[in-house]
C-alpha cells in the first residue's frame, strides 16, 4: 500500500471563559519556549512529517498566535483557519482547507499530550480501514440519573472518546457537508455515523488527556516538564 497523503486539523477554538484564564487555554504556556498548542501542532509535525497541517482559531485570535509562534521561535509549518460559529463549522473549515489529501486526522488542540506512536497507528488504521477513532474504557463506576435517583451502568459497555479522530478524507468532506451542520455533534465520528459512514474504533491512551478545569493546566506543566527532561 502506497503512503497515504496526510492532512491534519488541530481545532483550537475556545477562549477560556469556564476556566476563568486571561487567554484562551489553547494559549497557556506549559513553559517558557511553548504553549499548550503549540506543542499539540508539534507533536501531529513529529509524527507526521509529510502531513499537511492546518489549526482552526476563532478569527480574533489568529493575531495573538502568530504573537505567541513569534516571540517562541516556533517554526513548525502550518496553516491558519478562521474557526465557525460552533465545533461542527470549525471543523468543517478546517478539513475543506486541505485539498489533495488521502486521509484527514481531526484533534483537539487541548490534547497536548498525544503520543506519536498512537497517532501514526490512528493514521495507518484509517488508510486501511477508512477510519480510526482512539478511545479508552471507563474504569470508574458509573451511575445514571433517574426519577427520585439513580441506577448503575454497567462500564463493560462505555469508552471514552478521545482524538485524533481519522478519516478517509472524501468520507469526512462528504459527512460534513451534509450533516455536519451543528446538530449537537460533539466530535467527528458522530458526524460520519450520521451520514452513515462505518466508524472503527481503536485503543487510546490514558494520557492523552484534554485540558478542561484549572487543575489540569498545572498537571499539564508538570508532565510537559517531565516530558522535556525525557527527551
Amino acid at each position: 500500500m502506497e503512503t497515504p497523503k496526510v492532512g491534519v486539523v488541530i481545532v483550537a477554538g475556545g477562549r477560556g471563559v469556564r476556566m476563568g484564564l486571561s487567554v484562551p487555554k489553547q494559549f497557556v504556556d506549559l513553559s517558557e519556549r511553548r504553549c499548550v498548542l503549540e506543542v499539540t501542532v508539534e507533536k501531529f509535525a513529529h509524527a507526521l512529517p509529510d502531513a499537511r497541517i492546518t489549526v482552526v482559531l476563532p478569527s480574533d485570535s489568529i493575531g495573538l498566535w502568530r504573537e505567541i509562534n513569534r516571540r517562541h521561535e516556533f517554526g513548525v509549518r502550518h496553516a491558519v483557519v478562521a474557526g465557525g460559529d460552533d465545533r461542527c463549522g470549525s471543523v468543517r473549515n478546517g478539513i475543506m482547507s486541505l485539498e489533495g489529501v488521502d486521509v484527514i486526522a481531526v484533534s483537539d488542540g487541548v490534547r497536548p499530550f498525544v503520543s506519536e506512536e498512537m497517532i501514526r497507528r490512528a493514521v495507518n488504521h484509517a488508510a486501511e480501514h477508512g477510519s480510526a477513532v482512539c478511545c479508552t474504557p471507563v474504569t470508574d463506576t458509573v451511575r445514571m440519573k433517574c426519577d427520585g435517583g439513580s441506577v448503575p451502568v454497567d462500564r463493560e459497555l462505555l469508552f471514552a472518546v478521545q482524538t485524533p479522530q481519522v478519516f478517509d478524507a472524501e468520507l469526512l468532506k462528504a459527512a460534513y457537508a451534509e450533516t455536519g451542520d451543528g446538530r449537537g455533534f460533539t466530535d467527528d465520528a458522530s458526524v460520519v455515523e450520521a451520514y452513515g459512514g462505518k466508524v472503527e474504533y481503536i485503543p487510546g491512551e490514558r494520557s492523552n488527556i484534554k485540558l478542561t478545569t484549572p487543575e489540569d493546566i498545572s498537571l499539564a506543566k508538570a508532565l510537559y516538564a517531565l516530558e522535556s527532561q525525557r527527551r
